[in-house]
């Protein structure tokens, strides 16, 4: 073996190493029907952090739901989680949010995000795509802190809005761009 391998594979073990010392075992939904009461969950600690998302509920046309994603990485990292999407308040479909990076990176974190799909358009490429890559496709605005404060449901023009929130870990930053969301069968 040579050294290049040999060091790509030591840096992988070492990645399993990290993952399995600092990250819970995730809290995966057994049922729909637990998977429905974290999402539900979920968005009442959104609206209560971040009013202006209770506010962009009731114009939405859906809104995404993953209550617990799960990431860690040292150079190459990952992470998954389940979900809802809403419409009208009623589960109409199930998906996962898997995200692949690589770079200077180690730690593990977890966190929540919802995406409140604004036009019936952004709605119609999700059911339709094989996997919506975040930033292809509709757009999607995430906002943070400093962002809400200056934004009202009138001003607001975009496809999607994205909230990041019930952060965790050892991790710094959170990104959603690059995420592929896909649909499952739940």
């Amino acid at each position: 073996m040579n050294a290049t391998r040999r060091d790509l594979l030591a840096l992988m073990l070492a990645t399993g190493s990290l993952v399995s010392m600092v990250l819970p075992k995730p809290a995966n939904a057994a049922t729909a029907e637990d998977l429905d009461r974290d999402c539900r969950q979920a968005l009442q600690t959104l609206y209560r952090t971040h009013p202006l998302a209770e506010g962009l509920s009731h114009t939405a046309k859906a809104i995404l739901v993953f209550p617990n994603i799960v990431k860690a990485g040292l150079v190459f990292g990952g992470g998954y989680g389940e979900g809802e999407l809403l419409k009208d308040g009623l589960v109409v479909g199930y998906y996962n949010s898997v995200t692949g990076s690589w770079g200077f990176q180690a730690g593990a974190q977890s966190y929540a995000y919802a995406v409140f799909m604004m036009t019936s358009e952004a709605v119609h490429y999700l059911e339709q795509s094989q996997g919506w890559e975040i930033g292809i496709g509709p757009t999607v605005v995430v906002i943070d802190e400093g962002m809400a404060k200056n934004l009202s449901t009138s001003t607001l023009k975009s496809d999607a809005y994205a909230f990041i929130f019930s952060q965790q870990g050892l991790m710094a930053g959170v990104s959603i761009e690059g995420t592929k969301i896909s649909q499952i069968k739940r």
